[in-house]
């Protein structure tokens, strides 16, 4: 097992000594001990580190990625919720994809007023709908 400090762990991903200091006093990461003042990490925690990112970026709060995780920091990812935050992400990239085609539309429509462009009040409409269906899934949650 190779062994590294600190400042390796964060030069290898990114994630500032700080949040690393955090991460590990939260129990999200857990140092293997410390060469005078610099903690030191086992190379697994660079494995964690990347799913501790992936889930912050896919909406998961600290708190719920420090569930992901066994008291030997293993992954023990809950499937049911992943499929749930994927669900999601479909619903926020068909509303985002709509926002994205109505401004463009938007800002290349030859009308004089986007109130008489028939593409304009469709593509305002498609929005309004993708909008309704990610309401519905919030409603209707799905049971395992």
């Amino acid at each position: 097992m190779k062994i590294l400090d600190i400042g390796e762990v964060s030069a290898s991903t990114g994630v500032p000594p700080s949040t690393l200091r955090y991460y590990d006093e939260t129990g999200l990461i857990s140092s293997i001990g410390r060469h005078g003042l610099r903690r030191q990490f086992s190379s697994d925690v660079l494995l964690q580190l990347a799913l501790i990112s992936m889930g912050k970026s896919a909406g998961f709060s600290l708190d719920e990625i420090g569930k992901m995780f066994s008291s030997t920091g293993k992954p023990e990812l809950p499937r049911a919720e992943l499929h749930q935050k994927a669900d999601e992400l479909d619903a926020q990239i068909k509303k985002l994809s709509a926002l994205r085609d109505t401004l463009r539309h938007v800002a290349d429509c030859p009308a004089p007023s986007h109130m008489e462009c028939e593409s304009f009040r469709r593509l305002v409409k498609l929005a309004m709908r993708v909008k309704g269906q990610r309401s519905t899934k919030r409603t209707f949650k799905k049971h395992d």
